[in-house]
């Protein structure tokens, strides 16, 4: 089989160590770090370091031509101006103007999306003249609408995923496999997120935000500094990048999408997901691991992640370990932009020939690993880089200077798909039934969203006569919307000290499917979309892709929201459309012949 290659034509990245791609790197070869005291956003929180992008709003809406007075989330702006600089730099404009017929896509990954304008707008809610149209960019696929309607007419199509602090990786993984796939010419894909005082809260709420500069891997790390930004890379198959010039500045060999099923925000002990991840990207690259130079890790400097990564790359690297460090001191973790932030910085990293410090350290860990502290230069042809998220969503990427040539690349075939099984709920009264798979505690503590999904999954495998799916795709459109508002009424009436962390854990979009991975002991592809109305016609895509690749045999497709009292009022006011009940979950599963 003649494999693909993916070859990577344009990068934009704007963050708080630099607003373009030569400010990152003057940051990186001087060891200066972006992370202080919060600038921009409105918090109590002052003592807790933040990696601000050095831009306010209206600074943003100047440099990208917009009127002030306009009110867009920071999260769309942000990525508007990683996005111009990609495509500016791999020209995409006029390639679209003298080649119309090629099919552009955009796949963005964001989970705050634009939370920073709910919650500034959110006390007003129950006022009856409240302007309430920030409603129309609270949704993750509503900000990647924006920052597709703003280059007027490039993009064919695009998508959103939210994976948490995967969510940028995911996305390059998806748009890998749409040019393989021939269903894409060119795919923009990457990352956005902006801070919010509902996720900086949430993450307080958990105790895993340090008081100073974040130390990944260090024995006296005591949590991670929140960050903010975006990056999106240009992709295109290595020949149709070939037939109209277009500048290579490196290949996407390898990479691996894994789910930990151990738990909603911490790490197994063993790493069984990162293990996965890096496994599978590696086999798809044809490298060996003593091929990896450099290894970006996700390395977030919390205790849990950082040991349990150890441990991973323990086992996936021996002791044959090559040079590891985590950007994310300088960057701060901007949860789901990190991995498209950090892989533009791979990028650079092998470009430049150096291998960035790892910031902080100083005490070896016990059973961890020793990152690179030295601006050490070298040729660089192989670069690992890690994102894990919430829920155990792993995935890892190799970006190469060159193609490989070897490897177990994916190809996809033209197979038949089976709907072997569909369940639906659509009234509240049904979720008593989750009793016959969950116990009375265990359900009492889980929200309306989580139980039908649950249950509309389990009946669905149930009927189709399978223990475990191969892959687990979720699609929601609010997300896990009561806990949200619980979180936000709580920011409202108690203000920002003292938030329980049970709301912020069950808020994330892909809590939903790593429940339902963590219910089953289910390690496979696990992802989320969450793009307005067209989350589900990806998500077949996507597991009709998985299918036909050879590699899954069962694909568990959900879509499932909820409503609540106050934003049905909210959206019966601005005339938006929604889901007629207080929940609704459909859960589908597909098969092909083995």
């Amino acid at each position: 089989m003649k494999k693909t290659n993916i070859v990577i034509t344009g990068q934009g990245i704007i963050s708080a160590i630099g607003n373009d791609k030569e400010a990152v790197l003057d940051s990186l070869r001087h060891q200066r770090t972006g992370i202080g005291t919060m600038q921009h956003l409105e918090s109590e929180h002052k003592e807790l370091p933040v990696g601000e992008v050095k831009l306010s709003n209206d600074g943003l809406k100047t440099l990208l031509g917009i009127n002030v007075s306009h009110e867009l989330s920071r999260t769309a702006l942000l990525g508007m101006v990683a996005l111009r600089q990609a495509i500016n730099e791999s020209d995409l404009i006029t390639f679209k103007r003298t080649h119309p017929g090629k099919r552009v896509v955009l796949v963005s990954g964001t989970t705050v999306g634009g939370m920073d304008l709910t919650e500034k707008h959110f006390n007003t809610f129950t006022d009856e003249n409240a302007n309430i149209d920030c409603l129309r960019q609270h949704d993750c696929g509503s900000n990647t609408e924006l920052m597709a309607r703003y280059f007027d007419g490039l993009f064919d199509d695009n998508t959103a995923i939210s994976t948490a602090c995967s969510s940028a990786a995911n996305a390059l993984i998806l748009g890998a496999n749409l040019l393989k796939a021939g269903l894409a010419d060119i795919v923009v894909a990457g990352g956005t997120e902006a801070l919010s005082r509902f996720h900086l809260n949430g993450f307080n709420s958990l105790q895993i935000l340090d008081k100073e500069i974040c130390r990944p891997f260090d024995d006296t790390r005591a949590g991670l500094n929140l960050g903010e930004g975006a990056a999106f890379v240009v992709m295109e198959r290595e020949d149709h990048a070939s037939a109209h010039g277009a500048e290579i500045y490196g290949y996407l060999t390898g990479y691996g999408n894994a789910c930990d099923a151990f738990h909603q925000t911490a790490s197994s002990p063993d790493g069984e997901g990162a293990y996965l991840a890096m496994t599978q990207a590696l086999d798809m690259a044809g490298l060996a691991s003593s091929d990896i130079r450099y290894i970006n890790a996700h390395g977030t400097g919390t205790p849990n992640n950082d040991q349990s990564e150890s441990a991973a790359l323990k086992r996936v690297f021996g002791d044959e370990l090559p040079p590891v460090s985590s950007t994310k001191c300088y960057t701060g973790h901007t949860t789901s932009a990190s991995g498209s932030i950090e892989a533009v910085i791979c990028l650079l990293a092998m470009r430049h020939g150096f291998i960035p410090t790892n910031l902080g350290w100083s005490h070896p860990m016990a059973d961890g690993i020793t990152p690179s502290t030295s601006a050490e230069e070298c040729e660089i042809n192989h670069v690992l880089c890690n994102s894990f998220g919430f829920g155990g969503n792993d995935s890892s990427l190799i970006l190469s200077r060159q193609a490989t040539s070897g490897g177990n690349d994916i190809s996809f075939k033209d197979i038949d798909v089976t709907v072997a099984a569909e369940v639906e709920i659509t009234d509240e009264a049904q979720l008593a039934d989750i009793r016959d798979y969950v116990k009375p505690l265990e359900a009492r503590r889980m929200g309306r969203i989580m139980k039908s999904s649950l249950l509309s999954s389990l009946r669905a495998l149930e009927q189709a006569g399978i223990e475990k799916p191969d892959a687990i795709i979720t699609t929601t459109m609010w997300g896990c919307l009561d806990y949200s508002e619980r979180l936000l009424e709580q920011l409202r009436d108690e203000g920002e000290v003292l938030l329980k962390p049970t709301y912020f854990m069950q808020s994330t979009h892909n809590t939903i499917g790593s429940n339902i991975a963590i219910r089953l002991g289910c390690h496979g592809y696990n992802v989320t979309y969450a793009h307005v109305g067209t989350s589900l016609e990806w998500a077949l895509r996507d597991a009709h892709l998985l299918l036909q690749s050879g590699r899954y045999h069962s694909v568990l497709v959900g879509l499932h929201d909820e409503m609540t009292p106050l934003l049905r009022s909210l959206l019966e006011r601005e005339g938006i459309p929604m889901i007629p009940s207080s929940i609704y979950s459909r859960a589908i599963v597909l098969t092909c012949g083995r």
